[in-house]
């Protein structure tokens, strides 16, 4: 594919003029393993090592470290087709790195995963960036563009929508707020020891007639939402993003009154 217009260089490379260069950079882990079940995990690794045209040796040697690294010693002499998928997604990774790139592209490395595998996953691949590998990582997660990426773009119709880090893209977005409201100083005073990370109301009052506490048996607490459209940005109600809010009650609730929307 030629270029219409413009410069591209990958690792310090420019592709029109050295693309052999580009090549050698980079390593690519497709959505769809690559790997062969015909063939032992250790056989793959070794054709890997053939591809990258290093002797027989050193093809060995970075064979047997990427398979310990990788945690597939045990199973490393057994078909690839007996693999789990989580032994399959490390396999075919390890093969990328047979060549030693610096730009790694993962594309969707953890779909179809179990909850064990995607987390050995992620611990590969930050240990990769720690020891300073990029990463391209496309993923359609988004606790998993939250926990692995520095910089994130979003992408519409194979445009890039926004970008920025994960605190920023949030920051774009209006969020709400689940505000507890308590009857009884007590169980408000428990709440607020559990729930460490929330904003309190220390000050607002508390009822503390007979009718209240009856309500509070039935309705311990109420929950609200506030949605992003329903306050003015100066309202003392605008929701703030991943923020709890514990407020004593102000008004007896009944037990249908459990829930209410702030408007």
């Amino acid at each position: 594919m030629t270029a219409d217009a413009g410069q591209l260089r990958v690792g310090g490379h420019d592709l029109a003029v050295d693309p052999q260069a580009v090549r050698a950079t980079i390593g690519v882990t497709g959505q769809f393993s690559a790997v062969d079940g015909l063939i032992t995990g250790e056989e793959n690794m070794l054709l890997m090592a053939d591809l990258h045209h290093l002797t027989k040796q050193e093809g060995r040697r970075v064979a047997a470290e990427l398979l310990d690294r990788f945690d597939l010693t045990d199973a490393a002499r057994k078909p690839a087709s007996t693999y789990s998928g989580g032994m399959k997604r490390r396999l075919d990774l390890a093969m990328t790195l047979v060549g030693n790139p610096r730009i790694i592209f993962l594309d969707e490395p953890t779909t179809g995963l179990d909850p064990r595998s995607r987390h050995t996953m992620w611990g590969i691949i930050r240990e990769l960036v720690s020891g300073g590998t990029t990463v391209f990582l496309t993923t359609q997660y988004l606790d998993e563009a939250d926990e692995l990426a520095d910089t994130i773009a979003v992408l519409n119709d194979g445009r890039i929508a926004a970008q920025g880090s994960a605190d920023e893209l949030k920051r774009l977005v209006p969020g709400g707020h689940v505000r507890l409201r308590f009857t009884d100083p007590d169980t408000y005073q428990s709440a607020a020891t559990a729930l460490r990370e929330v904003s309190r109301d220390d000050e607002a009052p508390r009822s503390s007639s007979p009718a209240a506490a009856a309500s509070a048996n039935c309705a311990p607490f109420s929950t609200s939402w506030t949605p992003p459209a329903s306050r003015p940005t100066n309202s003392p109600c605008t929701p703030r993003p991943r923020r709890r809010v514990l407020r004593p009650d102000r008004r007896r609730q009944g037990p249908h009154q459990s829930k209410e929307n702030v408007r």
